[in-house]
């Protein structure tokens, strides 16, 4: 299934969305409200081989709790997506199960690639 999770209260997000042309197949998950399954964190780590590559540590939380002074392992990394949303680095969009994450020029220009494509 073609998945974008995202944060509607989230900017940069919201801009993405209407940028891009997705088809209605495509399921939009508001990760504040609905939050993140044990089983979709998971599917994202097989796609993207690693939980840290999904973490965020732009997020405040990162800095309040003083993380990037510690040596997080990837259970770490995968238990504090789970715990709380700003630390997923967003929009994830699952499209043709391939995953792209993040909100960089060149990672929405592929997701725009792959949705012409198919």
């Amino acid at each position: 299934m073609d998945k974008v999770y995202y944060l509607k209260s989230c900017s940069t997000c919201i801009r993405i969305l209407k940028e891009l042309d997705l088809p209605e197949s495509v399921v939009l998950q508001n990760i504040k409200n609905e939050a993140i399954t044990e089983s979709q964190i998971d599917e994202m780590k097989t796609l993207s081989g690693s939980y840290e590559s999904l973490f965020s540590k732009r997020a405040t939380l990162y800095k309040q709790r003083d993380l990037k002074n510690k040596n997080l392992s990837e259970t770490d990394f995968r238990n504090l997506i789970l715990e709380h949303y700003t630390f997923l680095s967003r929009p994830v969009f699952i499209l043709n199960n391939k995953i792209f994450i993040g909100n960089s020029k060149g990672n929405v220009e592929a997701v725009k690639k792959e949705l012409n494509e198919n």
